[in-house]
Order: C-alpha cells, then structure tokens, then sequence
C-alpha cells in the first residue's frame, strides 16, 4: 500500500486508483525469451501487460540515442567481428566510437561473453545465440513504436528512461542527460504527468538534470535515482578528478530528504531491501529502506527480478516478487520476466 500523498501525486493517479497498486517494469523489454532491448522484445513485453518499458540509453559518435543496456557493443552484437580493429586498449567496442549507420549494420543477439574463444550465453536457457535478426534501434523510434502500440491497443504504457554513464560520456565531450531530454520533449513527455519517468544511477548527475537542465527547459519530470553497491558503476569529479562515487550515501536515511529534493523515487537493487546475511528460505529479514524512502515521499522501484538468477533466500520466482513487493512493500519492480510479475499481481487480487 502507498505511503503518502506525495507517492501519489509521483504516479499522477487517483488515490482511489492507486491504493493498492504495484507497478511492473518489462526490464529491457521482455528480456528473459528475446534479446534485450530489441523492438521484438519490447513488443512481447507490450503484450504481456506491463505498465512501463525501460529504455537505457548511449550515444554515437554522430549523437544518435540508441537503446542498449551497456555503452559498450561487444556483449550484444557481432560488433567485434565486423570491425575488428575498433576496440580500445581495453579490449572493449565502445557505443561513442561508432556511427548510428554502423551499429545498425551489427546483428544484435542475447548476451554473451567469449570463454576459451567461444561465444557463451550469459543465461543459457535464454533465446539461443545469434539466431534470426535483431537490430539496435534510436529513442525516437522506441518512442514511435510505444506511442504507436498505445493508440492502436488503446492503452498508456510509459516509457522508464535511463542514461547510461552521464559521467564517461562528459568525459568524450557529450551531454547525454540534455540530448535525452529534447527527444522527450519532442514526444510530449514534459512534466510528471506525462507517463514517463527519467532515471540514472549518477546522483551528480541528476542534481545538475533537475537543477539546471529541466528548469532550462521548461522540463519537470519524474525522477529515480538508482542505487548499486556497485563501485566502479559511476564517477564524479572532485577537484578536477574524477572518483568513483560511494553510494552509501544514498543508502543513509540521515540523507533521504535532501535526495528527495532531486528524486521521486529510488530504484535500488532489490537485496538492499533485506538484511540478506540473516534471511533464508521461509525467513525474510525486512530492513527499512522502503519505509525510509516512503517517509520522504519517496517511491521504490527495485531491480532486477529473474526467474533463471534466484537469491539464496527464496524458492521461487513468485516468493520473491512476493518479498519485494509485499514483504518490502516496494511500489514496484523491474523484470527480465514480465508476465510472471503481471501474473503474480493477478494471483493477489483475487
């Protein structure tokens, strides 16, 4: 059940409409039976019923927004087989070193990692490596095809955005934050009523998103700020380097109140809603974090819910959206598997 009025006014909703709602977020589309991210995948998710489709975002080299998880190409294409001599010195095919016409002439496929020379599926039951073709796309053409599927389907499913490493695309001279919100706004997507929410996991970012650009822009839409125990996830500069930034402090209930100036909600890794060296199957140990985020009018949207990738502390799939959402009582959750999240919600209806 939400906490305050001010998670209700975030969702733009009656309260009547969302006492008890539970939000279920298709994680880069349906992403546990088609390659993440590709418009097939979204399409699959669409029909599943979810409420919202995430799109993570990267720049090209011509400042094109395609939607990929990584801003690297080699974990999901044949980038490295096509354009041998692209890497750099660390081995990787970065996004921002290739044209928007050059990534669309990549097949795209689940993803993987070469192990003894061999390509190897980062989920083996998954859709099988490189099989039938699947091509990158822009943000404006995710957006094209949502709005799209809305008219004809009759429905409002949202858009959930994410900037991938605002702070290593500053460092190649590109504002990724600025050029994700023009195609919004291009869209439609201006205030927190538009079904849209903005998310990142650079925190100096977002306050620079929320304090200059959008007001800049005549912009004000909702915000999440994702939270990793991640260390090397993003960077911020102090003093003219740049440091990896310690997300403890986002954890800290001493800091909510100040976060919640620039996000309306929190999008942390579902295990930092427990105390996972306590719990065990059949017992959960809840901690506070959602209670913390709701007294600050935050909402939580956890990630990441797998039915192949379990935590130790739970049997199944549904006892853990059971955890998150009702143990917890996160107001929702990102997921590789979005019918069995619009399933279980069902299942707790009735």
């Amino acid at each position: 059940m939400l906490k305050s009025a001010a998670v209700i006014i975030f969702l733009g909703l009656s309260a009547v409409t969302m006492a008890n709602a539970k939000t279920i977020v298709a994680h880069r589309g349906a992403s546990a039976y088609l390659p993440e991210h590709t418009l097939e995948a979204k399409a699959l998710a669409y029909a599943m019923g979810v409420d919202y489709l995430e799109q993570d975002l990267a720049m090209t080299k011509d400042d094109h927004l395609v939607v990929v998880h990584d801003h690297f190409l080699d974990r999901v294409s044949d980038v490295a087989a096509k354009f041998p001599d692209r890497a750099r010195k660390d081995g990787r095919y970065y996004v921002i070193d290739f044209t928007l016409a050059e990534i669309k002439s990549l097949n795209f496929t689940e993803g993987f990692e070469i192990k003894d020379g061999k390509m190897v599926a980062g989920y083996k039951g998954r859709f099988p490596l490189m099989q039938s073709a699947f091509k990158i796309h822009t943000l404006e053409e995710e957006i094209e095809f949502i709005q799209g599927l809305n008219k004809t389907m009759g429905k409002n499913v949202g858009i959930y955005v994410e900037t991938k490493a605002p702070w290593f695309h500053k460092q190649e001279g590109k504002d990724i934050s600025k050029a994700t919100l023009e195609v919004l706004k291009k869209y439609g997507y201006t205030t927190k009523d538009s079904n849209c929410i903005f998310q990142t996991f650079d925190y100096p970012d977002l306050k620079y998103v929320k304090t200059q650009l959008m007001p800049q822009m005549g912009m004000d839409l909702r915000t999440v700020i994702l939270i990793t125990t991640n260390p090397t996830e993003t960077y911020e500069l102090k003093d003219g380097k740049w440091e990896s930034f310690d997300y403890k402090y986002l954890i800290d209930p001493a800091n909510m109140a100040e976060i919640a100036q620039y996000a309306d909600g929190m999008g942390p890794d579902y295990n930092l809603l427990f105390d996972v060296e306590k719990s065990s199957k059949g017992h959960i140990v809840v901690n506070d974090f959602v209670r913390n985020a709701h007294n600050n009018g935050m909402i939580v949207h956890p990630y990441t819910i797998r039915k192949d990738r379990l935590p130790d502390y739970v049997v199944n799939v549904d006892e853990l959206y059971d955890a998150v959402l009702y143990k917890a009582d996160a107001d929702g959750v990102f997921t590789d598997f979005p019918d069995l999240g619009v399933k279980f919600l069902e299942s707790k209806e009735k």
